[in-house]
Parts: structure tokens; sequence; C-alpha cells
């Protein structure tokens, strides 16, 4: 399936990604559009939207970023996620940076490999492996 979101990716825009990846749609194809044009590219390449205003998943009305919709959306249980879902929402969400104390490090690793990555799939590319290792310690601490 293909997915789609807004470019120039930051927190929410590369976790989703890895989440689908790992838990969702081990075959998901991603497309990062311009802003205005996520949902036409959406129902152009019939693309699942996300993290974009009027997407499919979206931040939530009770304050969840994308990530913790999907996590929801797709009845993902596993302990180590949904810390990581903590990791994240405080990551992307300005106002709840100090949620987890993890937060303010992911959300600087993530503008800091948008700002030396070429495009937004080398920044996805590249990312994977944090949130691989968020997850690994998250699985074996089983916090």
């Amino acid at each position: 399936m293909k997915w789609v979101t807004r470019e120039k990716a930051k927190v929410d825009r590369i976790a989703c990604p890895w989440l689908i990846k790992n838990f969702i749609d081990e075959e998901a194809e991603f497309i990062f559009a311009p802003h205005e044009q996520v949902l036409s590219v959406a129902k152009t390449e019939n693309a699942i939207s996300f993290d974009a205003p009027g997407a499919k998943f979206n931040h939530s009305s009770d304050g969840k970023c994308t990530f913790e919709v999907l996590v929801d959306h797709y009845r993902i249980k596993d302990k180590a996620i949904q810390n990581l879902a903590k990791v994240v929402h405080g990551a992307d969400v300005p106002e709840d940076i100090q949620i987890v104390p993890e937060s303010a490090g992911l959300r600087a690793i993530a503008d800091g490999f948008r700002l030396i990555s070429r495009d937004d799939h080398e920044n996805m590319r590249k990312q994977f492996a944090v949130y691989d290792a968020l997850y690994g310690y998250f699985k074996k601490e089983d916090r």
C-alpha cells in the first residue's frame, strides 16, 4: 500500500512510517508531498494519507499525535510501542516536550537528521535506526 504525508518530515512523519513498516504494512511505500497536495496525491495514488490536515490519520481532537492514533487504530498492544508512543508524542507536540525525558532528545535528533538529509526518503532511512534503538530499549527494559 502507498502512504502519503507532508514533505520536510520531522518527528511524527518519520515515526509513523517506522511504525507502519514494522507493525502495520511491511510492504508500505511512502510519498512525501507538499502540504497543500497531500490529499490530492492520496486520491491520485490511491494512497492512505497521514499527518496532514484532512488526512485519514492525523492528530486527534483529544491531543494524540498521529503515531498514537495509528497505534490505537491498529490496536497495537506491545508495551514497548506504548512507551515509544509517549516519547514520540512529547517530541512532536511542543507543549508536551517534558512528558518523558527521551522526548527532548528525539526532537533534537529528528531536527538534526532533517537538516543533514538530502530528502525525506533519506531522512526516513537514516532515522529508522533511532526508532529501532528506542524500541529495543523499551523492549529490554519492559517498562
